[in-house]
């Protein structure tokens, strides 16, 4: 497995081919078209970007988006967890059939969506209204009568705490000709009618300001409080009952869901076609772009151009351009699935090594370690098993159902090992059933065998990152840095060995020829005062680095320990009452749990070792991922 090695396309052709010529490209799906960016100063003069309808494609996909929301909402259709790809033909997916029907649809559902929204709209606007009636319900008064010729009416309002008795008392001590009727009242307002002389308007205005009066009014209202009330309660009935009827025509269409599924993919791979539209340059008369090609995909490529007559070249990238080569990694079904891991973390440099089948062995394996369970292996290879062939997700999703199976077998196997099935529960099973005794056989136990397994773990990781340091060995040698190579991984090589020796008591000479290259490789690679200062910083980092690094795989025996203890506890006590019911609810939940926070804890500390202790030795990061123009679909799954 590698990184797929890829060639630089330079192509010419006729404008009135440029529809023709992104549908083969489409189609093919393997061809990157680079971005302009002015380094072709000849061209650039020449030459404009392509025009396209993205913005129309955004928007239809906006549409077909929403459209499939209110689905959801309106005739409950639901996708669950994990969404039901279903298998169409390429024919199908480009083909016009389809789309006006489904344009169609999701116009009228967009239709029906505005319709609900104004309708919301309104409905809030008449309850606003009814709110602000309610209060003035018992008022027998049409609301346009200001007064008569010499009486003004004034419908106030005033804090809900104000004494409106005291308020009279000083109405009539103002020898005002005016009289306050209260309507009603609630915790925040006292709604009021004032009567008063219009002579005598501004003085009782004095009177009623210190507590807080203000005048409402209702402008555009005829008739009672009441009559106004029955009328809004009467057109919010019809607009409910119109809004009842846009969700109705929207549930209706509940049946057109894959119809709107499939369009929507159409116009993502639409949206992609128009994107790259943008990357062409053209005088209007002919077309030129830059791109990438996988090597072992060009003859595909080449059918293509030379069938739309285009002018073509297809060369290997220059040294000045590896830095803008884009990356994809070539892996089987068993190193596949660590895509997560490489991509989450960094893809690797073009002329660097793919990382999955260097990593794939340990990362599986240290889950194994870690997980050790027969229970929860089981589960999770159950679990990724079923997803993938009843769903069959990509991506990222496709790689994490493909990781949890790899890594399900290993926590088995290693679980068979222990002796571990969801802790002790089939032991405590037994006792329960039986009171006889029983054990699942085990070579080793993580509460017997704690020193052997931090042992074992830290030999594992001095194995991997030994494999690092040869990785890193051959890369310097291929790159002629044989300086570099021998002190830096061959010189730590003699010292491990040499610690080995010693500790084994077999001989400390292999360990003083290391401490001896360590002293001098700085001064063999090193220049003038930084020749001393390069031993002691050799030392240090390596010392510090290398041990630390081993030190650090003794996660993989604290995570089997953890495990194996907390399942453990749950069983003992859920064995307690000594009733089978019992143990089995206390055991499974303890269980779920312990398995639910090592599904993840695992992961971590496993992703921790990869891509710090062993990338750290061989791993130069900074690739860009392929991004061809390509049939990008979350719906369906597209075959030839």
């Amino acid at each position: 497995m590698a990184i797929v090695k890829m060639k630089k396309l330079r192509v010419i052709a006729m404008a009135g081919q440029r529809g023709d010529l992104l549908e083969g490209l489409l189609r093919l799906g393997c061809v990157e078209i680079s971005e302009p960016d002015g380094k072709e100063q000849e061209w650039s003069a020449l030459l404009r970007r392509g025009q396209s309808r993205l913005m129309s494609a955004k928007d239809d996909i906006t549409q077909a988006n929403t459209a499939l929301a209110a689905l959801k909402k309106y005739a409950q259709t639901k996708d669950g967890l994990f969404i039901q790809r279903r298998l169409v033909s390429e024919n199908e997916f480009l083909g016009g059939e389809t789309v006006e029907k489904a344009r169609a649809v999701s116009r009228d559902i967009g239709e029906q969506l505005q319709a609900l929204v104004r309708l919301q709209s309104e409905e809030s606007r008449l309850l606003a209204r009814q709110s602000s009636l309610l209060p003035w319900r018992s008022l027998d008064m049409p609301m346009e009568l200001e007064g008569t010729e010499n009486v003004l009416f004034r419908m106030c309002v005033c804090p809900g705490g104000t004494d409106t008795g005291a308020v009279k008392t000083e109405l009539a001590a103002a020898d005002a000709a005016a009289e306050l009727y209260e309507i009603s009242a609630d915790k925040q307002q006292n709604y009021c009618l004032l009567v008063c002389g219009r002579a005598d308007e501004a003085s009782v205005m004095e009177v009623l300001r210190p507590h807080a009066f203000s005048v409402v009014s209702f402008q555009g209202l005829t008739g009672t409080a009441a009559e106004n009330l029955q009328n809004l309660e009467r057109q919010l009935q019809e607009n409910r009952g119109a809004q009842e009827g846009a969700a109705a025509a929207i549930a209706a269409k509940g049946g057109e869901k894959e119809l709107l599924q499939l369009y929507t993919d159409r116009l993502r791979a639409e949206e992609a076609r128009e994107v790259n539209a943008e990357r062409l340059l053209t005088d209007g008369t002919i077309l030129f772009f830059e791109g990438w090609a996988p090597a072992e995909q060009m003859d595909g490529v080449q059918a293509l151009l030379e069938k739309l007559g285009c002018a073509w070249e297809a060369s290997d990238p220059t040294e000045e351009e590896i830095p803008e080569v884009p990356v994809q990694l070539k892996n089987n079904w068993f190193t596949k699935p660590l895509n997560m891991v490489t991509e989450m973390y960094s893809l690797p440099a073009y002329n660097n090594v793919d990382p999955n089948p260097l990593m794939a062995p340990f990362f599986i394996l240290f889950y194994g370690i870690m997980m050790a369970d027969m229970g929860y292996g089981l589960l999770m290879f159950l679990a990724g098993t079923i997803v993938s062939r009843k769903y069959r997700p990509k991506g990222t999703m496709g790689h994490m159902m493909g990781l949890m199976q790899l890594c399900g077998v290993s926590t088995f196997i290693m679980g068979a090992i222990t002796g571990g099935f969801f802790g002790d529960f089939l032991t405590q099973v037994v006792k329960i059933t039986t009171g006889g005794d029983f054990a699942l056989p085990a070579l080793f136990t993580p509460l017997n065998d704690t020193l052997m397994i931090l042992v074992g773990a830290m030999a594992l990781g001095l194995v991997q990152i030994i494999t690092g340091m040869a990785i890193s060995f051959i890369r310097k040698l291929r790159a002629g840095q044989m300086l570099d190579a021998f002190f830096e991984e061959v010189t730590w090589w003699i010292v491990f060995l040499g610690i080995g020796l010693m500790a084994a008591g077999v001989t400390n000479i292999v360990l003083y020829a290391g401490l001896a290259l360590i002293v001098i490789g700085p001064l063999v690679t090193g220049q003038g005062f930084g020749k001393i200062m390069g031993i002691f910083g050799s030392l240090y980092n390596h010392v510090t680095g290398y041990f630390g690094d081993i030190l650090s795989y003794a996660r993989l025996m604290a995570l089997m320990l953890a495990g194996s203890v907390i399942a453990q506890v749950f069983n003992t006590l859920g064995a307690i009452p000594n009733n089978i019911i019992i143990f089995l609810i206390i055991s499974l939940a303890g269980n779920a749990l312990n398995f639910a926070l090592n599904l993840l804890g695992c992961y971590v500390h496993d992703l921790r070792l990869q891509c710090l202790e062993y990338f750290g030795k061989f791993y130069e990061d900074g690739g860009r991922p392929f991004r061809p123009l390509a049939m990008e679909t979350k719906y369906v799954d597209i075959t030839k």
